[in-house]
């Protein structure tokens, strides 16, 4: 049996278990049942997606919530849609939650617009000060809190990594979604950069898989390009394959700011570990169920950046990686 098979079989169990919960609620009258909603960017059925959310709903448990004991779970998956970002919201919302996780900038901006009470902890998410959905990282002071992925300065470290692979690029096709903060601000810090690695950046949009397909192939028609990819994950996610399916087709050295993203088949990623972060996403809400506001919480920056190079990719691309690189990689997928 296959890891992904197993791994959907698990999580299809944990939902299988939430579904029986008011059958195990009789059975447990002593013990309030609370109420988490579960907001995330992931198409449904999507294996990481399934892996994080397992994660987090692993690191509920170790903190003794059981799903049908003391805690129901309502899963939403917002496919990268910020249409569907707010109708489940507002689902979400309107069955009085005490405390819902997001994913992603854009789903606590449609959480705030639907409630500025419901608690929220976010993961995953790009400058939440910029993006407005807290007052500062050290006091939140809004109703929601929780774990950034990186700062924009992190675009111009993936700048100097496609340098460093790839010494020949003069152009970057640098694909975004320019309608959030997270993709508009990381286009904007690599353009900071850009001049002093020599490189020539052309922005590509993610409206569509015709827009990115289009962009990518016009990009790719004139020589030494390369390729990274800003996002936000919401945005992007939805097409990750078709943009490491193109970029191998175009012989384009690409980094990307999800480890996922290397691990399936993509050159170069450098991103803070998600998963960690679900996991310790369950710890804030456990402190919201037990009492204590988002707004007094501090959010959590990264506690490390990981370093995943595809040498298979590499190979295909006919790059010879820098020892030096390879050294410092945290995994190396050969």
């Amino acid at each position: 049996m296959s890891i992904h098979r197993m791994k959907r079989r698990t999580f299809i169990a944990t939902l299988g278990s939430v579904a029986a919960w008011p059958l195990v609620a009789r059975a447990q009258q002593g013990e309030p049942m609370r109420r988490i909603g579960v907001l995330v960017s992931a198409v449904e059925g999507d294996p990481r997606g399934m892996e994080y959310v397992t994660a987090f709903a692993q690191g509920l448990a170790e903190l003794g919530w059981t799903v049908g004991r003391n805690v129901r779970i309502e899963y939403r998956w917002g496919a990268g849609d910020l249409d569907r970002f707010r109708r489940y919201a507002a689902e979400l919302v309107a069955l009085s939650p005490d405390v819902v996780l997001a994913s992603a900038g854009s789903i606590v901006g449609a959480l705030q617009q639907a409630s500025r009470t419901v608690p929220i902890v976010f993961v995953t998410t790009i400058d939440p000060v910029g993006g407005g959905w807290v007052e500062s990282l050290s006091r939140p002071g809004t109703n929601a809190t929780g774990f950034a992925s990186f700062e924009f300065s992190m675009s111009g470290k993936w700048l100097e990594l496609l340098k460093e692979i790839a010494p020949d690029v003069k152009r970057v096709a640098v694909i975004r979604d320019p309608s959030v903060p997270a993709g508009s601000g990381g286009l904007a810090a690599i353009q900071t950069v850009a001049p002093s690695f020599g490189v020539e950046l052309t922005p590509v949009g993610v409206r569509s898989a015709d827009e990115i397909e289009r962009g990518i192939a016009a990009f790719a028609r004139s020589a030494n390009g390369g390729l990274i990819v800003v996002g936000p994950g919401s945005s992007v996610q939805p097409h990750r394959n078709l943009i490491i399916a193109l970029a191998a087709r175009h012989r384009l050295p690409a980094v990307y700011g999800s480890l996922v993203w290397a691990r399936g088949g993509g050159l170069i990623s450098y991103a803070p570990d998600a998963i960690d972060q679900y996991r310790r996403a369950a710890g804030y809400v456990d402190r919201i169920l037990k009492g204590e506001k988002p707004a007094d919480l501090p959010v959590q920056a990264p506690t490390k950046y990981e370093l995943v190079i595809n040498l298979k990719t590499a190979r295909a691309l006919g790059l010879t990686l820098p020892d030096t690189l390879l050294a410092r990689a945290d995994e190396v997928i050969e």
